[in-house]
């Protein structure tokens, strides 16, 4: 267990850590997220003994960190560093033999214990195949995981990382952190700053989010990675929703627009899929009250508005709506200022609801190469595409609105 008691670091005349205090349970794998400055490599640092605090103690399994030497530290706590370069080109065995030497004097070489270690570590991060070759040799990816396997030789109960992934392509750092996770099931305690915070909320069992020298946040992913949290701490709109593989929250930042948009307070979306999704996560970015369906249950769209609290009218996939869930379909236009309608959703019966929708300002989604809306004549086709700026779907949108005399727009739910 890592336990830290109102710690404080400054750097200079510039605090950077106050009164900070925080324990982690052993055998968990928690995530240290926020912006820039925020404190998390100065946490793992001082975690690690490398940096004496200003005020405050840490304490690992009951042992203040502070009362050790640097070979007793060493046994405690094992660090994956930033820069990972070595100064010079040994292998990669050598190289992961180095986290033996808290264990060994000076100028021994390793023995069958170590070497057995050594083994293990090489086999847990799939890297015993480059054992002989240089690490000079590796790939980025390659000689991250060689790095963790040096922490593993080295046998702590406590493995900090600093952004291991931030030079990393995306399906290293998967593979990484996945490494990384595992270890917990061994009983390791597992503390790291990730910049990241979709691949954060994927990997890590807890968060503690940093924001000027203090956790402003702490607890599960699904706790942490919400809207209002996120933007206290980096200062920046956001819309937090759910990987729709992976189940965990995901964060997209936006930009809001130097005015408020001119939309209807009201807005009913009738789509299904993941342009629906989009455009709904754009949409919830504005202060229009917004409703969706008919769509089926899992839809990645009903997933989304749940996500975003927006009520969805959910009817069963590849089947007819019946009487009662026409009724609730036109009842839901007939309270609504203005109608999205996205042109995919060839399910939903718009000649049931003609009579709604001509009642009301309408927009329909269409492909970039369609000329025109294949739904009903007089509304204004909103045309999707992947290189505009998200305000420029809500300029697009503003037709509901009757402030535009324009009866085709551009918009790119995917900004």
């Amino acid at each position: 267990m890592i336990d830290v008691d109102a710690l404080s670091v400054s750097f200079g005349e510039t605090p950077v850590l106050e009164s900070l205090s925080v324990t982690i349970q052993e055998g968990k794998f928690v995530g240290l997220v926020g912006p820039n400055g925020a404190g998390k490599s100065t946490l793992l640092r001082s975690i690690s003994g490398a940096l004496s605090p200003d005020a405050g103690q840490i304490s690992i399994d009951g042992t203040a960190i502070s009362t050790l030497g640097s070979r007793a530290q060493s046994r405690l706590v094992s660090v994956v560093a930033q820069d990972t370069a070595p100064a010079f080109s040994f292998t990669v065995r050598h190289f992961v033999e180095m986290g033996r030497t808290p264990y060994r004097s000076k100028f021994s070489p390793p023995d069958e214990r170590d070497r057995q270690r050594v083994d293990d570590a090489l086999e847990r991060t799939n890297t015993t195949q480059f054992a002989d070759r240089s690490i000079d040799e590796l790939s980025g990816g390659e000689r991250q995981r060689v790095v963790v396997a040096r922490a593993l030789a080295q046998n702590t109960p406590v493995i900090l990382l600093d952004e291991p992934t931030a030079s990393l392509d995306i399906n290293h750092q998967v593979e990484l952190l996945s490494i990384v996770a595992d270890l917990t099931a061994g009983g390791k305690t597992v503390v790291a700053a990730i910049h990241d915070l979709d691949l954060a909320a994927r990997f890590c069992d807890e968060l503690c989010l940093l924001a000027d020298g203090s956790i402003v946040d702490r607890g599960s992913p699904a706790q942490v990675i919400e809207t209002t949290a996120v933007e206290r701490a980096f200062e920046t709109p956001n819309v937090v929703t759910r990987n729709p593989v992976t189940g965990t929250p995901s964060v997209t930042a936006i930009e809001r627009p130097d005015e408020p948009s001119s939309l209807p307070d009201r807005i009913h979306v009738l789509g299904t899929g993941p342009r629906t999704a989009r455009l709904l996560t754009i949409l919830s970015t504005t202060d229009a009250e917004l409703s969706l369906g008919p769509v089926p249950p899992g839809d990645i769209s009903a997933v989304t508005a749940s996500d975003l609290d927006v009520p969805v009218q959910q009817a069963p996939a590849f089947s007819t709506l019946d009487a009662q869930h026409r009724h609730t379909l036109r009842s839901s236009l007939e309270a609504a200022d203005a109608a999205v309608i996205v042109e995919e959703t060839a399910a939903i019966p718009i000649e049931a609801v003609s009579g709604q929708l001509r009642a009301l300002p309408t927009a329909a989604v269409i492909e970039e190469d369609q000329s025109e809306s294949t739904t009903r004549e007089g509304m204004h086709d909103v045309v999707l595409t992947d290189d505009s700026a998200s305000d420029t779907v809500l300029d697009a949108l503003t037709a509901l609105s009757g402030d535009s005399t324009s009866d085709t727009a551009t918009v790119s739910p995917s900004s």
